[in-house]
Order: C-alpha cells, then sequence, then structure tokens
C-alpha cells in the first residue's frame, strides 16, 4: 500500500531527520498550527519517538506518517472526508476516466452506519450468489464496512471486469441458515436502468422509479417522459425512495423537467463563494406530482427532492431523508494516494441546510414491516386521486 520497509537498527539514523522534515512541512502547510500548538507539536513528537524507540516490534517511517495523517483526517469526525489509500484511490481514477469496469448489480444504502442491500438485481453477480436485499455488508475483501462512506464503499466493490472480491454478509431477518457468511463474486459488466416507468392499473397514473443517478439517468428520464406523452397521463408519482443519490449533474438534469425556471441548489464553499444550478423551467410534464422518500433517500436525491418542495411543484410523501448535503473533492496526494475532503454544503432552492436534518414529506407515512402491501404507495396513490380530481 505504498509503504517502504527498514529495519529498527539500519532505519534508527535516518529517523530524526525525517521526522524533522515532516514536522516542518506539517508547520508550513499548516500556516503555523503546530508552532501555536507547542505543548501538542510537543506530544506528536515524543509519541512518534516512543514509537520508533520503544515499541516491541519495528515500524517503518511511511507507515507512521500514513497513520499520522489518517488520523488528522479521522479527527475531523467527519465520515465523509476519507483518507484514500492508493488501490482504492487507483479505483477512483479509473472510474473517473471511464474506464471499463465492473461491478456485482447491487444497489447499496447506508442505514445506521451499516452497510447494506437495498437491491440485488436478477441476473447479476449478486444475485448469483445469493445475495438478497436487506443484507448487511459486513467487509469489502479485508476493509470493515460499518461506519464506511458510501463513496468509498462502492469503489471498493467495482473493478476491472473478471476480477474478483469478497464480501462478509450478515443476514440478520426471515432466512433460516447462517447469519454470517462469505461470497466470492466476479465483476462483471453490468448494466441497469436507473429509470424504470409503469402505469399503476386502472388509475390514469404513471410510476416513475430513480434508483440512482447516474450519467444515463436523465436521458433515461427523458425517454420515461416521452413514452408518457405517447400513452398520455393524468399524474406521476415519483419513486425516490432508497436512492442513494449520486452524481449532482444528473440530478440537477431531472429536477429541470419537473421544477419551474429558477434555482435548483446552490453550492455553498467555505470562503463564502456560492455557485447556483437553476432549472430552465422547460418542463415536460405538467402534471400532478406526487414524490416518495424516505430514510434512503439521500444526496443528489435530497437535491431533487428538496427543489420539489421548496417549489411547491409537487407533494412528498414518505418518511424523513437521509440527511447527506455536503460535497466532497477528491485531491492527490504522493505515492499514489488521495484525500477525498468536505468542501462545500448543498442548499434547497430555499436555502435550507438539510445536512443531518434531512428533509420532511409534507404527508407523513411511516414504512410498514407488512411486506404484502406498501403504504407509502397507497397514501401516494390517493393523493394523486385527489389531485387528479381536483
Amino acid at each position: 500500500m505504498g509503504d517502504y520497509y527498514y529495519s529498527a537498527r539500519s532505519g534508527e539514523r535516518k529517523w530524526r531527520p525525517v521526522v524533522v522534515i515532516f514536522i516542518l512541512a506539517v508547520i508550513l502547510a499548516t500556516g503555523g498550527i503546530l508552532y501555536s500548538n507547542y505543548m501538542n507539536s510537543g506530544n506528536l513528537v515524543k509519541v512518534i519517538t516512543l514509537i520508533r524507540t520503544q515499541y516491541l516490534y519495528p515500524v517503518d517511517n511511511p507507515r507512521l506518517v500514513d497513520g499520522a495523517i489518517k488520523g488528522l483526517v479521522n479527527s475531523l469526525n467527519d465520515p465523509y472526508s476519507v483518507y484514500l489509500e492508493p488501490k482504492t484511490f487507483a479505483q477512483l481514477q479509473e472510474q473517473i476516466k471511464g474506464s471499463s469496469f465492473g461491478g456485482l448489480g447491487i444497489l447499496v444504502g447506508i442505514k445506521e452506519q451499516y452497510l447494506t442491500v437495498v437491491r440485488a438485481y436478477q441476473g447479476t453477480p449478486a444475485a448469483k450468489e445469493g445475495i438478497m436485499d436487506g443484507d448487511i455488508i459486513v467487509k469489502i475483501d479485508d476493509h470493515d464496512a460499518k461506519g464506511i462512506d458510501l463513496d468509498t464503499a462502492i469503489n471498493l466493490m467495482r473493478g476491472p471486469v473478471g476480477s474478483q472480491v469478497k464480501l462478509t454478509i450478515d443476514r440478520r431477518q426471515g432466512t433460516t441458515g447462517d447469519l454470517q457468511f462469505t461470497r466470492t463474486l466476479t465483476r462483471e459488466e453490468i448494466s441497469v436502468p436507473t429509470v424504470e416507468v409503469s402505469q399503476i392499473p386502472g388509475t390514469g397514473i404513471s410510476y416513475i422509479t430513480v434508483s440512482q443517478f447516474t450519467e444515463r439517468t436523465d436521458d433515461e428520464m427523458m425517454e420515461a417522459l416521452s413514452k408518457l406523452q405517447s400513452e398520455p397521463a393524468q399524474g406521476i408519482i415519483l419513486d425516490l425512495r432508497d436512492n442513494p443519490g449520486g452524481a449532482l449533474t444528473a440530478a440537477v438534469d431531472v429536477a429541470s423537467n419537473f421544477v419551474p425556471s429558477g434555482p435548483i441548489v446552490y453550492i455553498d464553499y467555505r470562503a463564502g463563494r456560492e455557485e447556483v444550478f437553476q432549472s430552465e423551467g422547460q418542463a415536460m410534464m405538467q402534471l400532478p406530482l406526487v414524490v416518495l422518500i424516505n430514510e434512503g433517500s439521500a444526496s443528489a436525491a435530497e437535491i431533487l427532492a428538496g427543489a420539489i418542495k421548496d417549489t411547491g411543484s409537487g407533494t412528498l410523501v414518505g418518511a424523513k431523508t437521509f440527511g447527506k448535503g455536503i460535497v466532497q473533492t477528491v485531491f492527490p496526494l504522493g505515492d499514489g494516494a488521495g484525500l477525498k475532503l468536505t468542501t462545500a454544503r448543498y442548499l434547497t432552492p430555499a436555502r435550507n441546510d438539510i445536512h443531518e436534518k434531512g428533509i420532511y414529506p409534507d404527508v407523513q407515512v411511516d414504512s410498514s414491516e407488512d411486506h404484502s402491501r406498501d403504504f407509502q404507495l397507497e397514501q401516494a396513490v390517493e393523493i394523486m386521486k385527489q389531485k387528479i380530481a381536483g
């Protein structure tokens, strides 16, 4: 992982210059933070020296520096700011460049700090290995998945087509056999739709599900809305439940189909700089709109839901959303590593900060343990019927 190993004896003379250079670099980079906190910086040097001279096992210099960097990032108490080890950062870079990458065919979200399978698509590597909706992913290869941020988890599960990844699964409900088991999955090129459209029988209501936001989502939404024009609908129910988010620009493009001209989302940076994404007000469908949300609706899904709520373009039904309203930027570091750092926050058109607060529905409907019925959808249909009746 980019470490270079030295024995305790051969590395001893090199150690003090390395420590001095490292401390000086940190002081310069942080504008004198360590200088203004002399006692703490002294403790840092002392701890490094004690580990180097007194710890039972030899530890190489890069490993200590690597640990110090992780400690700095972890001290932010921000689960979305993450030090990316070289392998993880390389995977992310490959994904950004559009390289041919394979996946497992699962949609995941974070529920109570656990990485949870929201949907396992039929015919994919995950489904073939028996992974089911609701399964908790405990480990990805040797990485502990509890408390992991969603982007890092997705990047760990993606990789070259034909390569393998090992998932440790915790299955807690409704099954027999082992509660925890491990499966080795071979990545395949995955192509599953992010937008699905159907008609609710006998109602004139179109039901559109958006499972996540990718570069394909806007085109898929345009196709779905075009289909509605050829098969006239009286209203639209847009389902964003358990949508973990994705690409900001995709959410903005989709929102432009539903909200009037004006702001969709503000991006608020630390130095007072602000960026705004606008709707051109060229909505394809001038139809009544109901939007389903729940605690699994996050990030880009919340941008869309927030824009619809603040502009009065539709009625939100369901449960409070997850509450991820911040933006991360990825910075390259030395030795092939990287840093994903929170650099901005989302604000809704009414300038509401939804981070760790979520978006409340206009009509609260809790999910039911009775999986034979979807009470949230049923309520959405009733509200839409009232809108149509007018």
